[in-house]
């Protein structure tokens, strides 16, 4: 867990990493620098950047290629698009938000078991022993985050990935923190962890029809926790 002069550092080298995108005019589709020189450039430790890109990635800014490298995906701090997202969102219910997941991971995780390297399989379960040792509910759907978005990213299709990230932000602001939790954070028996790994498993066996079964009977048993 961070501390708060952890939080702090993210925050102004993920403020700093922006502002250069933005300062050095990169565009949608252009490369970065290599970690090292974006080290030097902008004066941070690896560790510090890391973190600074996986928000960035998260917020659908950036999307990494393994071997190729990091690319722009969206201008960062685009007032437009955090609008189109806001105006999206309060039009849709969580029901709605529930039954488009539906509609597009499945699809992804089919994608996944179809074309996902062994580094991307290896970041999956990363991302998903993660999620089970998070220590409060924030934490865990923050890496839960993380964990559908490496499927998404397995599938080594930009265009895919994009869609997924712009679902994944009108999610956020669909749920809005709605969900009330009667712990502190998950437990050890919390049932998406089995259903993770059932994913993961299908994934790795190359099981595109498994992948994608496992996806939808996840996503299905999530709505009946949110909604009955």
């Amino acid at each position: 867990m961070l501390t708060e002069t952890m939080r702090s550092d993210s925050e102004e080298a993920l403020a700093r990493l922006r502002a250069h995108i933005a300062r050095a005019g990169y565009g949608v589709g252009d490369r970065l620098p290599p970690e090292r020189q974006l080290t030097e450039t902008l004066g941070m430790s690896r560790v510090v950047l890391r973190r600074a890109l996986d928000s960035l990635e998260r917020d659908g800014v950036i999307w990494r290629h393994v071997g190729k490298g990091t690319f722009v995906a969206s201008a960062p701090g685009d007032g437009g698009g955090d609008n189109a997202v806001s105006a999206l969102a309060r039009r849709m219910t969580p029901t709605q938000m529930m039954r488009a997941r539906a509609c597009i991971e499945p699809a992804l995780a089919r994608e996944a078991a179809i074309n996902a390297s062994g580094d991307a399989i290896t970041r999956m379960r990363v991302e998903m022993d993660r999620a089970r040792t998070a220590g409060t509910w924030r934490d865990y759907e923050s890496q839960d985050d993380r964990f559908h978005r490496a499927i998404a990213a397995a599938g080594e299709n930009a265009l895919l990935l994009a869609l997924f990230d712009q679902l994944s932000q009108v999610r956020r602001a669909v749920a809005g923190g709605r969900s009330e939790r009667k712990t502190a954070q998950p437990s050890d028996a919390h049932p998406s962890f089995a259903e993770h790994e059932a994913i993961v498993d299908a994934i790795a066996d190359r099981a595109h029809e498994a992948a994608e079964a496992a996806m939808r009977e996840h996503l299905r048993r999530v709505a009946d926790r949110l909604f009955t």
